[in-house]
């Protein structure tokens, strides 16, 4: 520690990952939901304490080099950067400290994360399969990660109003287990500090930075301190870069960064992708009667409440310690604009097979979330100058099997050994999407491709071609199907629909946004610029809400988007960006793309714990 201060004793400023992190607030107070708004927290209680700060500030390799500038931002040089303390994110950071560990080298690897702690922004379902573990840390049992219940049963249900059918599983969960995302992701990061990795979090990473050739060269973060109005607060701290030989993007579905390099590098052209197609996914952990718990028991179900033109389903997971983890996702190609995914979900939980479950139980968390379901035709050119895409930034979840992050994890694997062999042996980052190719991530996307793309014929076609994908054909159809329309792009005018009357919350199995927000543990700063931009700011009151009826303020699942009377009672958009879940919904979903969802200030966000 001594040694990183003393260099920026002789510049003219302090570290400033450091500062920063020292100045923030560590409470949160018990806001009231109705309110919508929380006090800000950045640091919650973790008993990984270790990833308040990162753990090898002791040593400061040669690698690495600090600059700072009265009118620059202060800059920090790593070896690698990576962006998202996610599943990927840390694989990579792990594989690659296990490289200079293994062969005597020394690279400095440093791990961005916008979320307040490791694990804050993380949420998935999930039964997770360990194979990506398995070859990463084959010792993780020993070494108690938070991987305790296996599976114990694997339903699968074809929901009407009234009953539950029972089909035949094609799921395969034998040997996986059911998690929290989160409390592994924590673990992992406790992993990678052990190993020399330096995690910042509270620090979002808002731009790509570029040299004079076109080549990415790290990122910056975010400015600290900006008033709404763009005028600089007392506490105002100017952004940093983070400089790296490689950098690595693995933000998570629909990264925002991640979708510019996309862009400017034309690569899913390059690597002949069809666009990306997303899912909606909506989660409460539940705390329930003991006499109803059964340890590592899952179910999935399809149909109601859904209509036959929307894909979509539910999962309800039995975790330890009496707690369940049940959720929604809706793809987001549905064409009713009057469609509510959150209102869809809390109708769900009263389904007569589905409310036992719940009856007597308590809501402990609530969270939501994009989820990549493009899969093998969606998958881009992961290889841009500079550094690589990873995880489910690039969109490697298999559908069929709804999971992610063993593929995520085994891709961040694959991009740590390759940017290991570009430093050290003169490799080019472009054996990436070789090693991709030749992984067994291809060959299981692959024999997945035409799952997804099926149920765009509607659910009973779909169920009919999938199943006969999955038990006859094997993934060896000689065919791919294409995806259809882009999601923003399948949303029909309104007057092709009739409005859909949802039932009101009863408290107890079904609630309002605001009481649901609050467990999320959502918070942002209130005064700093919106961070859910309009492109064009006419586009709501001209376009969305007479055309489409304001389909914002229904696939938002935090009430971002409301409509709300001016004093000449016109209708106006207004957003409410301190209730954003970071779900990337609006970013997908809105009919002209006209919302883009751009980073807040670093800390912001959700604070996932049990999710």
């Amino acid at each position: 520690m001594l040694k990183f201060c003393s260099i920026f004793s002789k510049s003219k400023s302090k570290n400033p990952f450091l500062l920063r992190s020292r100045t923030k607030s560590t409470s949160r107070s018990q806001s009231s939901p109705a309110a919508y708004t929380f006090s800000r927290r950045i640091f919650p209680y973790s008993k990984h304490s270790s990833l308040l700060a990162p753990a090898s500030l002791s040593r400061v390799p040669p690698s690495r080099s600090f600059a700072t500038d009265s009118e620059a931002r202060d800059s920090i040089e790593y070896d690698v950067v990576v962006v998202g303390a996610g599943p990927a994110g840390l694989s990579a950071a792990i594989r690659l400290k296990q490289l200079c560990h293994q062969k005597g080298a020394d690279l400095s690897v440093c791990v961005v994360e916008k979320g307040a702690e490791v694990g804050a922004h993380i949420i998935s379902g999930n039964v997770f399969e360990p194979r990506a573990l398995d070859e990463l840390l084959p010792q993780w049992k020993q070494e108690e990660a938070p991987i305790n219940t296996p599976v114990s049963s694997d339903k699968f249900w074809f929901l009407t109003k009234n009953r539950a059918i029972s089909l035949p599983s094609p799921f395969h969960n034998k040997g996986n287990y059911v998690i929290s995302l989160s409390q592994l992701v924590r673990w992992l990061g406790a992993k990678a500090e052990e190993l020399g990795v330096e995690i910042y979090p509270g620090f979002a990473a808002s731009e790509i930075l570029y040299d004079a050739n076109n080549k990415v060269i790290g990122i910056g973060t975010n400015d600290m301190g900006i008033a709404k109005d763009g005028s600089k607060k007392e506490k105002f701290q100017r952004g940093v870069e983070v400089k790296g030989r490689i950098t690595l993007l693995a933000e998570g579905c629909r990264g925002s960064l991640s979708e510019k390099i996309i862009g400017r590098y034309n690569l899913r052209e390059k690597g002949g992708a069809e666009h990306q197609t997303y899912a909606l996914g909506i989660k409460e952990v539940w705390e329930i009667d003991e006499r109803k718990h059964q340890p590592g028991a899952v179910l999935h179900t399809l149909g109601w409440p859904l209509d036959h033109k929307t894909y979509g389903g539910s999962f309800l997971y039995h975790m330890k310690d009496n707690q369940i983890s049940i959720g929604f996702v809706v793809a987001l190609n549905y064409q009713n604009p009057f469609m509510n995914p959150y209102e869809e979900f809390q109708k769900f939980k009263h389904h007569p097979a589905i409310r036992p479950y719940l009856e007597g139980g308590t809501v402990i968390q609530y969270g939501a979330r994009t989820l990549n379901e493009g899969g093998f035709q969606s998958i881009p050119y992961p290889v841009f100058p500079g550094g690589a895409i990873i995880g489910c930034s690039a969109g490697f979840l298999n559908v069929p099997k709804i999971k992610g992050a063993h593929t995520a994890m085994k891709s961040g694997m694959l991009a740590a050994e390759v940017t290991f062999g570009v430093l050290n042996e003169g490799l080019d980052m472009d054996m990436y999407w070789k090693a991709l190719r030749n992984s067994w991530i291809w060959d299981e996307l692959y024999k997945a491709r035409n799952y997804r793309p099926a149920f765009e014929y509607g659910l009973i076609p779909g169920l009919a071609l999938s199943g006969l994908e999955h038990y006859l054909l094997r993934g060896k159809h000689p065919f791919t199907l294409k995806h259809g329309k882009a999601d923003h792009e399948a949303t029909n005018a309104a007057q092709l629909h009739s409005p859909i009357q949802y039932p009101k919350a009863d408290g107890v199995l079904s609630f309002d946004v605001p009481t649901s927000l609050h467990r999320s543990n959502t918070n942002h700063e209130h005064d700093q610029p919106p961070h859910l931009r309009l492109r064009d700011p006419k586009i709501p009151e001209t376009v969305n809400l007479p055309v489409y009826a304001a389909p914002e303020s229904r696939y938002c699942p935090a009430r971002v988007y409301e409509y709300v009377a001016d004093e000449h009672n016109q209708l106006k958009l207004q957003i409410n960006a301190q209730n954003c879940l970071h779900c990337k919904a609006c970013d997908i979903k809105d009919p002209k793309q006209n919302i883009e969802w751009t980073v807040p200030e670093g800390g912001g966000g959700p604070g996932y714990s049990v999710m």
